[in-house]
């Protein structure tokens, strides 16, 4: 079984901010978002995950661009935290402020998540490139396949 435990750090990113447009993302939040990085620490035992998404880069910068409401409505500034067992759900507040019910899956190698809100779903899933590499492959509702590639930090 594929293990994803380790610190990983946004290295690179693909056609993100058109999947951003397509989940009704704003413009100026998709600005925003180019401005701030992101560091993934994962801790896997099996099928339990516990993944912290740090936000990193010109958060404070980014977060000057946008009106305080809307800024109100985002996920915490610092990130945000998901502990699952692959092959159950939880729930999270996406960047546009709703909540999202997510389901998660083994496919393969990779995990799937299936990010189903009021206004929108989506499919992220996650997988090893090789040891060094994560990359987390989106795929908007109308489409749009993004990438996130991470690179191992320890």
């Amino acid at each position: 079984m594929v293990n994803f435990s380790g610190k990983w750090k946004l290295s690179k990113s693909e056609n993100f901010e058109k999947f951003l447009e397509d989940i009704d993302v704003g413009v100026i939040k998709r600005q925003a978002a180019k401005m701030v990085s992101s560091e993934h620490h994962i801790q896997q035992e099996g099928d339990n995950m516990k993944v912290d998404v740090v936000a990193t880069g010109a958060i404070q910068a980014a977060l000057k661009l946008l009106p305080k409401s809307e800024v109100a409505k985002m996920p915490s500034q610092k990130g945000k935290k998901q502990d699952y067992t692959v092959g159950g759900s939880f729930t999270e507040k996406e960047i546009n402020g709703e909540e999202a019910e997510v389901s998660t899956a083994w496919e393969g190698e990779s995990i799937v998540e299936t990010h189903k809100a009021k206004s929108f779903e989506y499919k992220l899933t996650r997988s090893l490139e090789d040891n060094d590499t994560m990359v987390l492959h989106l795929e908007s509702p109308k489409g749009t396949r993004a990438k996130r590639i991470y690179k191992r930090m320890e």
